[in-house]
């Protein structure tokens, strides 16, 4: 059975701050995440955005291989 974390902005940013992330770059990718395909690990629950955190690895991959 597969378990699912959804990590605030703020724990995501602690627990990959070594990889560059700082809260203010995470939220200018979730402000963007539309344009950016960042949408697909974000659920929204009122106002707090919850990242999905395998998606938001597989996100981050995706990113580097279109950089290549």
């Amino acid at each position: 059975m597969e378990t699912q974390s959804f990590l605030t902005v703020g724990a995501l940013a602690d627990k990959y701050r070594a990889a560059g992330f700082t809260q203010g770059s995470l939220r200018w990718q979730l402000f963007n995440r539309e344009q950016n395909g960042l949408d697909r690990a974000v659920v929204r629950v009122g106002r707090r955005l919850l990242i999905d955190e395998t998606e938001f690895v597989a996100w981050l991959r995706s990113q580097r291989e279109a950089a290549a």
